[in-house]
This record gives structure tokens, sequence and C-alpha cells, in this order.
């Protein structure tokens, strides 16, 4: 059985011990974790450290971080999601995949057909939430650096913001797929559009602004397998997926 992970946002030292986050502590509550066992901490900055329990209270737990450990499992591929937010957990569900399939960076997007209203107090705390479960996502997976979950934007924000990248958006009726992009690529922005697609003012947006339609196959997908279905072809054939 592997060591368990926790991501310890704080500064992580070979032969210091630290008190341990609430949300660790937690963590550790519920898996029983006792005094001696060991555990992998990160803080998300790369890199990963082997420590010891050595205070295991109700409220609080203390560890003695013993080694280092350097690894890289970063993809090559820096992969930025443009998410129109979807409804119930199926965001939620987005997030979490997308990150274990190493997605760099996500951000929720407003369009014209968003079924989501939320005011701006709500979608703050929706952010928090979403950035727990890119934490969690990488505690699982074994990812030693968190991606950043940005605040909400409008998708017109999003998609006129000026960088040099490939810049993607799926369409059920485009000519290119993704085997057909050129070779040499290592930064991509992919826009993924609500269930019910983009407006015809969305698409001739991104079309000015030097997106790529990009067809999947025959089938129409809804969102969320659209996503991760897009994000794992540009990882067999960019990034680091076999």
């Amino acid at each position: 059985m592997r060591n368990p992970r926790f991501y310890e946002p704080q500064t992580l030292t070979e032969n210091s011990t630290i008190t341990l986050s609430d949300d660790a502590t937690q963590h550790i509550r519920v898996l029983r974790l006792n005094v001696g066992d060991t555990v992998i901490l990160f803080n998300g900055q790369g890199g990963q450290y082997l420590a010891q329990l050595s205070d295991v209270q109700k409220r609080t737990c203390q560890a003695t971080i013993m080694s280092s450990q350097t690894t890289d499992n970063e993809s090559p591929l820096h992969l930025h999601l443009g998410q129109v937010i979807s409804r119930g957990d199926r965001m939620e569900f987005v997030i979490q995949k997308a990150v274990e399939l190493g997605v760099n960076e996500i951000t929720p997007l407003i369009s014209e057909r968003c079924g989501v209203k939320l005011n701006a107090e709500r979608m703050a705390k929706k952010q928090q939430q979403w950035q727990k479960i890119a934490i969690a996502a990488c505690e699982q997976s074994g990812r030693n650096i968190v991606p950043t979950i940005h605040a909400t934007q409008a998708l017109t924000q999003w998609c006129e913001f000026d960088i040099v990248c490939c810049k993607l958006t799926l369409h059920p009726r485009a000519k290119y797929s993704i085997n057909t992009l050129p070779n040499e690529i290592n930064h991509v922005r992919l826009l993924i559009g609500p269930e019910g697609g983009l407006s015809d003012d969305e698409i001739s947006l991104t079309e000015s602004l030097d997106f790529t339609e990009t067809l999947l196959g025959p089938r129409v997908l809804r969102t969320e397998t659209a996503a991760l279905t897009a994000i794992t072809a540009l990882q067999c054939r960019f990034g680091d997926l076999a």
C-alpha cells in the first residue's frame, strides 16, 4: 500500500517538524493514521517529501519531514481549459478528471447559453470549492504542481486574451481533427462550450481570434465528455499519455 499523499501549503524542509493544516489533519483522522505512520507531503511547488507522523491529536497533527523526493510527472504540453460552467456536479467532475489528465490551468466561463446563474459571492465560493477539488485530484494522481482554477470570466474576455499558442474550439462540423494539427505544439488553450453550444456571435468571435475549429468524431458529445475526450486526445498527441 502506497503512502497517503497530502497537500501542505507551507515551506517544507528536511529534518523539520511541522504542524499540518486543518484539511490534512482531518484527512489523517478519516484514514485513522497514527504516530509512526509515513505520509507524502507536497506544497504545490514541485517535488514531494516523505514524512512521519510524530503527533496525532483530534484537532492537530504534526509530522517530521525525513527526506525530499524529486519527481517530474508534469506533461510537456501546457494545457489551459476554458470550460463553460455546467449544471449540477458535472463541472466538479470535469475539473477533477482534467487535473488527473494533466491540465495546467482551468478557467470557468460564462457564455450566452450557460445554464448557471450565480452572484459574485456564490461564484467566489464555487472557485474555492473547485480549487479544493483540483488539490484532491493532485493528491490522488501523484501530481506535485497544483493547477490554478482562475476566477470565472465571460467567454468573450477569455477568448480575447492575447497570447501566442494553439487555440482550439470544438465544432461537430469542423474540417480538422486533433490528428491533423501541426506537429510542434506545446501550449494549447482549449475552449469547451455549454450543452446548447456556442452562439453564432461566439463562433464568429472565436474565428476572428484565430481559434481552430476541431472535430473529435462523428458523434455529438456532452460538454463534460467533450472536454475530457479532447484533453486525452491532446495528451496522446502532444503530451505524455501513451
